[in-house]
């Protein structure tokens, strides 16, 4: 924050999407590797260090959205943490979940940045420059932020469009791809970030040790 306490982006909101910690319902396609007590672990981990990087930075308010509510202790304990608002997840599919997290928050924000917890090298930097693109050059109606896997670690908006999350390949690669496709068909203009690494699989984990430990 500034030194007045107030945020760089007031007028903006970041929306960080999880699912809660539990053994077996999370971060499943680790639980080969990891076991469902390891994948869920390291779930928190990834959640709680997302949230330690972005809080403390001043950028916008930040919003938690849970699944599949917002009782699970970590969800609190990150509110009392770091001064975040806690909102529950809504919709079927992830598509319908970021659409309605979206429309929301933009019913009292000017943009919004949608992220989730997967991506240990996301942090101010890039979301200051995602806000920064939509708020301060107002031609641009998105930023998006691909990862390296075909999908996306970050999305930016000015306003939200069904079209963005309907039918879309969720969890395949080609996430970007599509999301790019639709907002050419709605004729946006669009800003996108470096391309970054996600964690989802188990041949991740190797380069996500090494950045941890240095």
């Amino acid at each position: 924050m500034d030194a007045g306490g107030g945020y760089r982006f007031p007028r903006a909101r970041i929306l960080v999407l999880a699912k809660a910690p539990v053994a077996g319902a999370c971060k499943t396609r680790l639980i080969p590797a990891l076991g469902a007590e390891g994948a869920a672990a390291l779930h928190r981990e990834l959640l709680e260090g997302t949230l330690a990087r972005l809080a403390p930075a001043g950028i916008a308010p930040l919003a938690l959205w849970c699944a599949p509510d917002a009782q699970h202790p970590v969800f609190r304990a990150s509110a009392r943490r770091f001064g975040l608002s806690l909102h529950i997840q809504q919709g079927g599919d992830l598509g319908e979940r970021l659409l309605y997290a979206a429309t929301d928050a933009l019913a009292q924000a000017e943009a919004v940045v949608l992220i989730g917890c997967d991506c240990p090298g996301l942090g101010p930097a890039q979301v200051t420059s995602a806000l920064a693109a939509l708020l301060e050059s107002p031609q641009q109606d998105a930023v998006l932020g691909p990862a390296d896997d075909g999908g996306y670690v970050l999305l930016g908006l000015r306003r939200a469009a069904p079209e963005l999350f309907t039918d879309i390949p969720w969890g395949g690669d080609r996430v970007a791809a599509a999301t790019r496709a639709r907002m050419a068909g709605l004729g946006w203009r669009w800003q996108e970030l470096a391309s970054l690494p996600d964690l989802d699989r188990p041949e991740d984990l190797l380069w996500y040790r090494q950045v941890i430990t240095g």
